[in-house]
């Protein structure tokens, strides 16, 4: 198992972003969360196995018709210990 947080920044807020984002995330064995950020960006919390979070996030990134709102995105690991109490995969702001 693996944690990420992902920033996207460009036009991600007001296009649906994280409905697309958590529609994406019930195709992938992943829970997490994702929120609109007061500076913009859009923050991805995602918990799963390796190459199903890798895909998720390459999902929405390259495949999904988000691809071309996002101008820059940051990706890390996180402590699994920040999702572990997570259940499904929500839009909490």
């Amino acid at each position: 198992m693996i944690a990420k947080r992902v920033f996207f920044s460009g036009r991600v807020q007001g296009v649906g972003f994280r409905y697309e984002t958590k529609r994406i995330a019930m195709g992938y064995e992943v829970v997490g969360t994702v929120s609109n950020l007061e500076d913009g960006r859009v923050e991805l919390c995602v918990m799963g196995e390796e190459l199903e979070v890798d895909d998720f996030i390459s999902d929405i990134r390259v495949k999904s018709n988000l691809t071309h709102h996002i101008l820059e995105y940051e990706e890390g690991t996180i402590p699994r210990s920040e999702l572990e109490e997570v259940r499904g995969f929500a839009i909490v702001r």
